[in-house]
């Protein structure tokens, strides 16, 4: 992990409809990092996250993605910054109307970068990368589990090979299989596509599973931002409630063993396969 700042969060209070959501909040992503954003209900992560797609402006203080001030530059500017993430929304946000390759392509068609030719092997691709077959890209939303829908969400937030990705609850509504082999999906595509991870969770296997650091949303702004296992003996109610139980797991050698546990890419439905016929297919 490199020190160069992707996210800078300074001194950001939020006051929507006079209620005060942040007060003094700082918060810094590095390149190549996969943080970790939890907090309780009402705690504002929701609001955190629409500071950092730049969907609210923050009362004072300031927000930065790669360097750009969002809230305070042009809208052209604003679309070029936006143009660098994905976003994993919590409930995959799928357009019902659409099949899987037609959701999956959207913002490729909307933004018109490539040319017509290129937008099949480039989705069926990101398909693929997810561990999605050919076939499944004429179904509908209504067709897919959950975990499809998880994963055809990702392959569109993936699309535009962006350096960033926002997940929001990624795991969430998810059988505990399909919420494992999702975050061993997580766990390639971020060491693959040398991504820049910021998720929203409340489930603490995603944690120990990818996570480099965890920031604690709590009494109006982050009251803790370090390693898994430091910040899991912070002696604050949340945060105790949270780990609750699970305080032995957060040790280094655990976490080192749990996650080589996932790095068996035997159970995750034959990607590696899958995703080999896509590229012969796209070269």
């Amino acid at each position: 992990m490199s020190a160069e700042a992707i996210i800078e969060v300074d001194n950001v209070s939020t006051v929507l409809g006079g209620h005060v959501i942040h007060r003094h909040l700082n918060l810094t992503v590095y390149r190549g990092e996969v943080m970790a954003l939890i907090g309780g209900s009402g705690s504002g992560k929701t609001t955190l996250l629409r500071l950092l797609l730049g969907l609210e402006v923050p009362t004072a203080g300031s927000v930065k993605i790669f360097g750009h001030p969002l809230g305070r530059c042009a809208a052209r500017d604003l679309e070029c910054v936006r143009y660098r993430w994905g976003v994993l929304f919590q409930n995959g946000a799928l357009f019902s109307a659409l099949n899987v390759f037609d959701n999956v392509a959207l913002p490729l068609r909307e933004l018109k970068s490539v040319p017509d030719d290129l937008v099949k092997p480039l989705v069926m691709l990101k398909l693929a990368q997810v561990g999605l077959k050919p076939e499944d890209a004429l179904k509908r939303p209504a067709e897919l589990s959950g975990g499809m829908v998880k994963r055809v969400s990702l392959a569109r937030a993936l699309i535009l090979d962006p350096q960033l990705l926002f997940l929001d609850e990624p795991t969430a509504g998810l059988d505990p299989d399909s919420a494992k082999q999702f975050v061993k999906l997580l766990r390639r595509l971020r060491q693959e596509l040398e991504l820049t991870v910021v998720m929203v969770t409340h489930d603490v296997d995603t944690l120990f599973a990818v996570v480099d650091r965890v920031a604690v949303l709590a009494d109006q702004h982050i009251i803790a931002c370090g390693p898994l296992a430091d910040v899991a003996r912070l002696p604050h109610s949340f945060v105790r409630n949270f780990f609750l139980g699970h305080l032995e797991r957060c040790a280094e050698e655990d976490l080192r063993r749990f996650r080589l546990s996932l790095d068996d890419t035997s159970e995750d439905g034959g990607v590696p396969a899958v995703l080999r016929e896509a590229e012969e297919i796209h070269h």
